[in-house]
C-alpha cells in the first residue's frame, strides 16, 4: 500500500491555530459562537480549536459533540446494528453561530447529516464548517463548502484520506492511502 503523509503533527497544530484565528476574526466578539464536533475525529479537533481560541485571549466558546449515525443516508448499509455514539450538546443551539468541526470533507454527506441532526436540537442563527482536510470539490456529491479549511488535496477514486490523532492512540498525522481491494 502506498501511503503519502500530507500533514505531520506540527502542520496539524499550525492549521488548528490558523483556523482558530479565522473563527475569532470572522465572529468577533464570539459571544454567541459554539463549537460542535462531529464524532469522532471532529470532536477531538473541536476540543483542540477550543483550546487554540483560548490561547488567543478570545472568549472561549462552549463545545459539544454530535453523533450523526442515524442521520446518515447509508446507515442501513453500515451493518445490522450500527454503533450509535452519544450526542453531547450541553447548551442550546438556538440563535447561536454553530461551527461544525470535522476532520475530512469528502462527498458532503456527513456534513448534511450533521446539519439534519443539529436542527433536531434547535435553530442556529448560522452554521459554519471547519475542516482539517478537504478532498476537493471534484469529490463533492452535495453543494457543501467549508468556511475554514486546513488544506485541500485532490485524490484519485482509489485513494482515501485518513486523519490520525493522538486522542485515538496515534501520532498526529494525515495521510492519503490507497483503498484496500474488496
Amino acid at each position: 500500500m502506498n501511503d503519502t503523509t500530507i500533514l505531520k503533527e506540527e502542520e496539524i497544530y499550525k492549521n488548528i491555530e490558523r483556523i482558530a484565528g479565522q473563527i475569532v476574526e470572522n465572529n468577533s466578539p464570539m459571544e454567541d459562537v459554539v463549537l460542535v464536533g462531529i464524532r469522532t475525529g471532529g470532536a477531538f479537533l473541536a476540543a483542540r480549536l477550543q483550546e487554540a481560541i483560548g490561547r488567543l485571549n478570545a472568549p472561549v466558546p462552549l463545545i459539544g459533540i454530535l453523533d450523526i449515525t442515524l442521520y446518515r443516508d447509508d446507515w442501513t448499509r453500515i451493518g445490522p446494528t450500527p454503533v450509535v455514539g452519544k450526542t453531547e450538546l450541553p447548551f442550546s443551539v438556538d440563535d447561536k453561530t454553530v461551527v461544525l468541526v470535522d476532520d475530512v470533507l469528502f462527498t458532503g454527506r456527513t456534513v448534511r447529516a450533521a446539519m439534519d441532526a443539529l436542527m433536531d436540537y434547535g435553530r442556529p442563527k448560522k452554521i459554519e464548517l471547519a475542516i482539517l482536510v478537504d478532498r476537493g470539490e471534484g469529490c463533492r456529491e452535495l453543494p457543501i463548502m467549508a468556511n475554514y479549511i486546513g488544506g485541500v488535496w485532490d485524490t484519485a477514486p482509489n485513494e482515501t484520506i485518513n486523519v490520525y490523532l493522538k486522542e485515538e492512540g496515534f501520532d498526529d498525522h494525515a495521510a492519503i492511502e490507497e483503498k484496500k481491494a474488496a
